[in-house]
């Protein structure tokens, strides 16, 4: 008979926080004490740089050289210069990235840019194709466009990825995926996946929200003709940071931006009355870019940079995998039920319970200094970012949880009254 294997210990974690390679980068965050920080695949953590880049930018380039920075401190190509740098971390060879706007915003421009290449390759095509369990943004900018548009389009949406193909037609213009779910972690198959849309005719629209900067990414030779993004969660760019748009090579001649503002103009100061788009992505900007949220972001991304992403992603792989044997082996009376994939390789960077008083139990968990969050229906959500998050950390957040719901400090009635964020 084999012998079981020995239980993981608190010291087993703090052994593993030693050895970590990846251990000395937390110091360069501004982590408070007495808390176990756990959301940052929602609002990555202040990296400690970004506080002195803000006081500069404040007090010399804004301060001191005013409207002279945005050719002194080169202030006009921000967007343009960090979106090179996302674009070196998603894999973008090729490509053109540029930092600006919202996810939101984001998608509607590369969504309407596809179904106007496809329209004018295969005007027939009028279904776009998502997942219900999207991102909720994803679809409601789905749903506007198509009745701003008027012309026939229809959403299509598949409630798994098994639904994929048969959700596949000659009717599908473009496909909007999610490449790591936002309520259960589930990854996909980004290469997989894009390779049978395009084998159908259509284009693959991918949002990295829940994966750059977890996971590594390979978006020109996994076949993505569109990306989106945010900058706010594992690239640590600060609440509302502008999110990024990338457009495969093979469509930058012909990729229209729907937004046609004056950054997107070729000489955007010769004033002139009409518009001509500026070659590639830059004709993807709109309005005048926010430099202090671009400014501090780049701080997150140069950051990112310095990492070996194959390493961030073993890490990322061990503490979850850490989070789930701890909460099977020591929590297993409660009624939680995972949602995330087992399956390290179908597997983002959060893990995921379902509680039957999960909004409150989340409410009592932060009050006893373990921020995660919230998403309906009934899930916890713990986003373990590997930069920052360590073994011990999951060992005390799992043992925070299990005090939290063995003595159902979830009951007291602070935590059953609803914050508008939750």
């Amino acid at each position: 008979m084999s012998t079981p294997p020995r239980p993981v210990t608190a010291e087993d974690c703090r052994a593993a926080d030693r050895a970590d390679p990846l251990r000395p980068l937390r110091s360069r965050f501004a982590l408070p004490e007495g808390v176990i920080y756990l959301d940052g695949n929602s609002l990555g953590a202040l990296p400690r740089d970004a506080v002195a880049r803000s006081a500069e930018v404040v007090t010399q380039e804004w301060g001191h050289d005013l409207i002279g920075s945005w050719n002194k401190n080169a202030w006009f190509d921000l967007p343009v210069r960090i979106g090179a740098k996302i674009g070196r971390l998603i894999g973008g060879d090729g490509g053109e990235c540029v930092a600006t706007d919202t996810t939101s915003v984001n998608i509607f421009k590369a969504l309407a840019a596809a179904l106007r290449i496809q329209d004018e390759d295969a005007p027939t095509r009028r279904v776009i194709v998502s997942e219900r369990d999207n991102f909720p943004t994803d679809l409601y900018i789905a749903e506007g466009l198509i009745e701003l548009l008027d012309q026939g389009y229809r959403l299509r949406l598949i409630d798994s990825p098994d639904e994929l193909d048969d959700a596949l037609g000659e009717d599908v213009a473009v496909v909007l995926l999610t490449h790591v779910n936002y309520r259960t972690g589930r990854l996909w198959d980004m290469a997989d996946a894009s390779a049978r849309i395009h084998r159908s005719g259509a284009l693959a629209i991918w949002d990295l929200c829940h994966s750059v900067g977890a996971i590594p990414l390979h978006v020109a030779a996994d076949g993505a003709d569109f990306v989106v993004g945010c900058t706010y969660k594992y690239l640590n760019g600060g609440p509302g940071s502008p999110a990024f748009v990338w457009i495969a090579e093979r469509h930058l001649a012909r990729a229209v931006s729907p937004l046609t503002g004056w950054w997107a103009h070729r000489e955007p100061f010769r004033m002139s009355d009409s518009f001509a788009a500026a070659d590639g992505g830059r004709r993807f900007l709109v309005g005048t870019q926010p430099v202090l949220s671009l400014a501090t972001m780049e701080v997150g991304v140069d950051l990112h940079l310095e990492v070996d992403p194959d390493a961030l992603r073993r890490k990322s792989l061990a503490l979850t995998d850490l989070f789930i044997a701890l909460v099977e082996s020591r929590l297993a009376h409660h009624p939680l039920e995972l949602v995330t994939p087992r399956d390290p390789e179908n597997r983002g960077s959060h893990v995921s319970y379902r509680h039957p008083e999960g909004y409150a139990v989340m409410r009592a968990l932060i009050a006893n200094g373990v921020i995660g969050d919230y998403r309906e229906p009934e899930v916890l959500r713990f986003g373990l970012a590997p930069l920052y998050n360590g073994f011990t950390d999951v060992w005390d957040a799992v043992e925070t949880l299990r005090r939290v719901l063995d003595d159902e400090l979830w009951r007291a009635p602070e935590f059953q009254l609803r914050d508008t964020v939750t």
